[in-house]
């Protein structure tokens, strides 16, 4: 877990990439292609140059990073364990009473988010899973030097639904709602009833009042949310899921919204459904949609700056199967108009699992390779 001081100043010309977009229905049959929705064609617009560093390396399957006020970075693995980068550069496990975390298949130690007033209460958010039989949010108080975490609501948010058999489709995405709400994206644990359930917090977007733990269901119908995006300057919130084995999905979320999937088999989990199934009332379409097959889609941020040159504003997805950072650009709306690869991180880390625009203008990526591969890199625009 030592940090590192390796750069790679990769070209700077954008590659444009050929992907399905928003399927004409909303998903899919199993082995059908979605149909897509014409998008611009023509070159995309110039882009900055990106350089890449590795900030800490050695580490076991990152699920995700966030950077504090004072520049400290906080990164967290699935098997259990915290990491802190301080500002000198030097990297620290940071001690925390994680006995009962549940982590099997691809439920563990997952989504963690920043208290908006963390310099003055030092509160973390943590999804996780529990021995106890559910995934929960639990809220951590973070010592001044990083050394440890404490628990302070134990959980801030429990019962949500955990596969305890294989540890599938366990979500879950923390982010701050420009309200201040917390919100949580989960999984459908592969069971077919959970998703449409209003009765369950398993395949939802809850919002959360980080204070008293008040849960209500904002959005369902979702099959594992992976990613959860606000769009700086906007209500707008974006959710990006993985689909089966087509059609990962990014939506535009609307409280109330269904966004459509429905693996109900009558006691079975029929995953040959459409992710957005036409057949339910009002389901909301994706605005965008791999389409077949799957590039196991996962978190996502906005980049935000003038330092970003024509790539501010751009919506950016990680890929974990694809390897690499999808780029949507977005209309005012939330449509897609333009979709395309990052060149300088395609292929040259592995499987990214998060990426996440830090308070210091940089974005942050985590990779999830496994076997003490994994890295923290930074990226910033250079020209």
């Amino acid at each position: 877990m030592l940090p590192s001081a390796r750069t790679s100043a990769l070209g700077a010309c954008t590659v444009a990439v050929l992907l399905a977009g928003c399927s004409a229905d909303g998903g899919s049959r199993v082995g059908e292609p979605s149909s897509a929705v014409p998008l611009p064609t023509g070159s995309s617009v110039a882009g900055p140059r990106l350089d890449v560093a590795v900030v800490a390396d050695g580490l076991d399957h990152v699920w995700d990073v966030v950077q504090a006020p004072d520049g400290t970075l906080l990164v967290d693995e699935r098997g259990g364990g915290f990491t802190a980068v301080l500002p000198d550069g030097s990297a620290r496990e940071v001690a925390a009473d994680l006995d009962d975390l549940f982590a099997d298949g691809e439920t563990g130690l997952m989504g963690m988010a920043l208290d908006p007033a963390f310099g003055e209460n030092r509160r973390l958010y943590s999804c996780q899973g529990d021995t106890g039989g559910s995934i929960q949010v639990v809220a951590w108080s973070v010592a001044p030097d990083w050394s440890a975490l404490t628990r302070v609501d134990d959980p801030l948010v429990g019962g949500l639904p955990l596969n305890e058999r294989s540890g599938r489709h366990g979500g879950c995405r923390l982010e701050f709602a420009p309200d201040g709400a917390l919100l949580v994206g989960t999984g459908d644990t592969a069971r077919g009833p959970v998703a449409q359930d209003p009765g369950s917090l398993g395949g939802k977007v809850l919002r959360v009042e980080p204070v008293t733990g008040d849960v209500a269901v904002w959005t369902l119908g979702h099959r594992n949310v992976q990613g959860l995006a606000v769009r700086p300057g906007s209500e707008q919130v974006f959710a990006v899921e993985h689909g089966p084995d087509r059609d990962d999905e990014v939506n535009l979320l609307a409280e109330g919204g269904n966004y459509g999937w429905d693996p109900d088999g009558g006691g079975s989990y029929d995953e040959s459904v459409p992710m957005t199934d036409p057949a339910i009332p009002g389901a909301v379409p994706a605005v965008w949609s791999s389409g077949s097959p799957t590039l196991a889609t996962s978190g996502a941020t906005f980049l935000d700056g003038e330092q970003w040159g024509s790539y501010d504003g751009l919506l950016l997805v990680a890929l974990l199967k694809a390897q690499g950072v999808l780029a949507l650009r977005l209309d005012d709306d939330g449509a897609v108009v333009e979709q395309f690869r990052l060149p300088e991180l395609d292929g040259a880390h592995g499987r990214i699992r998060t990426v996440q625009q830090g308070v210091d203008g940089a974005l942050y990526v985590t990779t999830d390779n496994g076997g003490g591969r994994d890295a923290l890199l930074r990226v910033t625009a250079s020209g």
